[in-house]
């Protein structure tokens, strides 16, 4: 699978152990910085590594900055992706089962490294409900949302 990667200064450490993980496991990443620990402005690597996967140049993307939010309100900005915000594997494996998301972020200044790997783990490997028609529907809405709100890539 391939997977952008994303950080700022404060996810720089967790993203690159992330990274080698990913790279162990078979998967291919697609590294848009930050490269370093340096302080910088989050949406300069943020915004390209979701369009990679929104162009579908990547399958998923998981992004670290200090709390994960910020990513996350980057990158569901853009049509067709859906980012979680998880800070444990329970929450990991409900937003791939119960949402289908495509974007991981995670927060490099509140969570340490051993349970990161756990959640990119649990995020990786679990799939998506389908063919159970409550979390159909309700993946529906939400594209439905996007779809009226949000303009797609080929519109812009």
């Amino acid at each position: 699978m391939k997977i952008a990667m994303a950080n700022d200064h404060a996810g720089f450490g967790l993203k690159e152990e992330i990274k080698v993980v990913l790279e162990e496991q078979g998967h291919e990443v697609l590294d848009f910085g930050t490269h370093s620990t340096e302080a910088c402005d989050l949406p300069d690597y943020i915004y390209p590594a979701s369009l990679a996967v929104a162009e579908g140049k990547a399958d998923r993307g998981i992004f670290v900055d200090g709390v994960g939010y910020g990513s996350a309100l980057i990158a569901n900005r853009i049509h067709g992706l859906t980012a979680v915000v998880c800070q444990d594997p329970f929450c990991a494996k409900l937003a791939r089962k119960h949402t289908d998301s495509n974007v991981l972020c995670i927060g490099g200044k509140i969570i340490g490294s051993a349970i990161a790997l756990e959640i990119v783990d649990v995020w990786m490997k679990t799939d998506f409900l389908s063919g159970i028609e409550k979390y159909e529907r309700r993946v529906k809405k939400v594209n439905d949302i996007s779809e009226k709100h949000l303009k797609k890539l080929s519109e812009i």
